[in-house]
């Protein structure tokens, strides 16, 4: 790419990041050095145990996003529990798989940590992912296994995030 087209392409993206400024747009619940009220929100949520080593992976990657600002006093608990359906997509002309497609649902639930404790929100992510089967790999096939599953893992995990986001930002245009 020529000079003067990069620096055309550059000033279009200042040029488009001033114009976002202008009208009032903000990231839904970024780490702002004074915080926000979402953030805030988010800091206040514990995540409980979720079983498994998938189960493990998905608290870790919610805890790294809804922590970001750091972990106030614990206000909600968030629930998680993810299911798997497996299924064959790709076989071979001897009827073995080639391909495999996880789809996973998530099913979530916010609730306070009053006695007892009262149901806030809830909802159900779904997210879907594939690996090949390479013929007489077996550690290949498991790379691939390991690797959708933190695919699986990122993905579920920032649509809950995202969720979650999205009803604090309602209750705190409501309220």
């Amino acid at each position: 790419m020529s000079r003067t087209l990069l620096r055309r392409r550059g000033l279009l993206g200042l040029g488009g990041a001033m114009a976002l400024g202008g009208c009032g747009f903000q990231p839904m619940y970024a780490r702002p050095e004074g915080g926000t009220a979402i953030s805030a929100e988010m800091g206040a949520i514990q995540v409980a145990r979720i079983p498994d080593r998938f189960g493990q992976l998905q608290r870790r990657a919610l805890q790294e996003r809804l922590w970001s600002g750091g972990q106030s006093s614990p206000r909600y608990t968030l629930t998680v529990l993810t299911t798997f359906g497996v299924e064959p997509e790709g076989f071979r002309n001897d009827g073995l798989p080639t391909r495999i497609r996880y789809n996973a649902t998530t099913n979530w639930q916010l609730t306070t940590n009053e006695v007892p404790p009262r149901p806030v929100t809830n909802g159900t992510e779904r997210t879907l992912d594939a690996y090949n089967l390479p013929d007489n790999q077996f550690f290949a096939a498991d790379a691939s296994r390991d690797a959708l599953y933190a695919r699986l893992v990122e993905q579920s995990s920032e649509d809950v995030v995202t969720r979650l986001a999205a009803f604090f930002q309602r209750q705190a245009a409501a309220g």
